[in-house]
């Protein structure tokens, strides 16, 4: 599955880790589902999808601390950008069963 496939996937893909279930929620314009997915698992991954989270809806501090509980800078990109970084990863360490 493509960045684009998944992100237009009409109801959740089966089998997602859930950090790229969070990451398929926010695209689908459920932000709190997205965020307690995050919120509820204590990988590295899921610490950057929350980072981002937070960094979506304008709370830089918070999204901060979570980059840097996911070993990360900070994200200046676009959004958009960010969140194609993300779900590219988060597929290919699914892929590849390591962790980001």
């Amino acid at each position: 599955m493509t960045v684009d496939e998944f992100r237009k996937a009409p109801t959740e893909p089966d089998g997602l880790t859930p950090p790229l279930r969070a990451m398929w929620h926010d695209a689908n314009g459920d932000w709190e589902s997205a965020h307690r997915i995050a919120q509820e698992d204590d990988s590295r991954e899921a610490a950057w999808v929350h980072a981002y989270l937070h960094r979506r809806e304008g709370d830089d501090g918070n999204a901060g601390y979570w980059y840097a509980r996911a070993g990360r800078s900070a994200a200046g990109g676009s959004l958009e950008s960010e969140w194609q970084e993300i779900v590219g990863a988060l597929m290919r360490f699914a892929g590849e069963g390591a962790e980001a």
